[in-house]
């Protein structure tokens, strides 16, 4: 039974799983170097969507304790990193935070540890880079310290599946290391699925964002040449979506947004090319397709307004929910930047309204964004209304009788008149 854990990062990964430890009676250190962040979250206030303040109470009062003291990670049974790893300039995963993380641990490391990383990255890495660092010339894997890879599952704004309810899947770097990381887990989750080992655990991870990615680049693709072609792929997948088996329904979108989509399936392809000396063509055929579906909605809403008799030039155009996906605040990767950027090269008037963000700046831009506060005022000045991200505070049937002129990039809105599908 684990009595004390220390989970690195308190992020959207972080955070969620330390509280559901606390739940179940665990005392949790939630280390971060964010001090405001520590201090925020030590008086009740939390920073992430999924995270309520209530839900953050109950886990002060249940023993959580955010901290930035390097020092929780000696008296600790387990720690849990989950620390970010964006893309570095070459395209690969900029490991620096999870070695940072590592010599952390190796500082203040005690033995009998188990050492969990949580953080996404390529096969191998776990072996290669993170253990090492944290073992140094004091500690034997597998003897003295346990080291697995498990890679987080968490779904932002996902009312249904939780730390608890979604299956876990862990890969240690001996059996020993399998067994530990399942036991500890199966405390506060209820599945854990044990890997073959570490490197396969990390490919599961790779695996499941990659097929998302592929596949919503395969009907971005065939939407471009749908509507060349005069046919509905909107009505084409519902119909497909009828068949009870051997068929998964993906959608077209505005774009890919996050972390996981338009960055972890790079991790694989730039290991591969690393690694084995040739490229993973079909992961780079779908960035290059799903990074070019911010300009297809540009090129359509250009479209929508030369059918008008008016140039982009000029034109208002609002578009609604500046997030990644819906109901939710976080822009990280989020379409609607480099659909901002076209278009306001292209002299468009931009406005925006999102319930989630009061100040938006798109990527590359040197200035700030304020979103509309009166959506139906906004709506009526529009040339063009753009629907990004369909949050349920907006009313879908006002928009599509608001008498606009509409691109829905998500197709839920009833086309007519003047509501076009993308």
């Amino acid at each position: 039974m684990t009595q004390t854990l220390v989970v690195l990062g308190q992020g959207y990964v972080g955070l969620p799983m330390a509280l559901r430890a606390a739940e179940v009676g665990i005392k949790v250190y939630g280390l971060d170097t964010n001090a405001a962040t520590v201090n925020a979250l030590n008086s009740g206030s939390s920073h992430i969507d999924d995270v309520t303040d209530t839900d953050l109470k109950a886990g002060l009062d249940a023993g959580y304790e955010a901290t930035t003291d390097l020092a929780c990670i000696a008296s600790a049974n387990v720690v849990v990193v989950c620390v970010p790893t964006p893309l570095s300039e070459d395209g690969g995963p900029d490991l620096g935070p999870v070695e940072d993380a590592a010599k952390a641990i190796c500082a203040n490391l005690s033995p009998d540890t188990l050492v969990i990383l949580e953080s996404t990255t390529y096969p191998g890495t776990t072996e290669e880079v993170f253990a090492p660092i944290v073992v140094g010339d004091q500690f034997g894997v597998g003897e003295d310290v346990f080291i697995a890879f498990s890679p987080e599952r968490i779904n932002p704004g996902d009312r249904v599946y939780g730390v608890r309810n979604t299956p876990k899947v862990v890969g240690g770097l001996t059996s020993e290391c399998t067994t530990r990381a399942r036991d500890f887990y199966a405390q506060f989750i209820d599945t854990v699925v044990e890997a073959k080992g570490a490197k396969e655990a990390e490919m599961a991870k790779l695996l499941e964002n990659t097929f998302r990615h592929v596949n919503i680049a395969l009907v971005n693709e065939m939407l471009r040449f749908s509507q060349e072609l005069d046919i509905d792929l909107w009505n084409a997948i519902d119909c497909a979506e009828t068949k009870p088996f051997g068929f998964m329904a993906f959608r077209p979108g505005p774009g890919v947004g996050g972390h996981c989509i338009p960055v972890d399936p790079s991790y694989l392809s730039h290991r591969v090319k690393a690694k084995l000396g040739y490229a993973f063509r079909m992961v780079e055929l779908a960035e290059e397709i799903n990074h070019a579906a911010p300009d297809y909605v540009a090129s359509r809403i250009r479209s929508i307004l030369n059918e008008a008799g008016k140039a982009v030039k000029g034109s208002k155009i609002l578009l609604l929910g500046v997030t990644y996906k819906p109901n939710i605040a976080d822009c990280r990767q989020s379409p609607a930047d480099p659909l901002a950027v076209r278009l306001l090269s292209w002299g468009a008037d931009i406005a925006y309204h999102d319930p989630f963000v009061t100040d938006w700046r798109p990527h590359g831009m040197d200035r700030d964004f304020r979103g509309v506060t009166d959506l139906d005022a906004a709506m009526v000045e529009a040339d063009v209304v753009v629907l990004l991200q369909p949050h349920a505070e907006y009313d879908l049937d006002a928009i599509t009788s608001s008498g606009a002129a509409v691109l829905d990039t998500q197709g839920v809105l009833a086309p007519n008149g003047t509501v076009d599908r993308l």
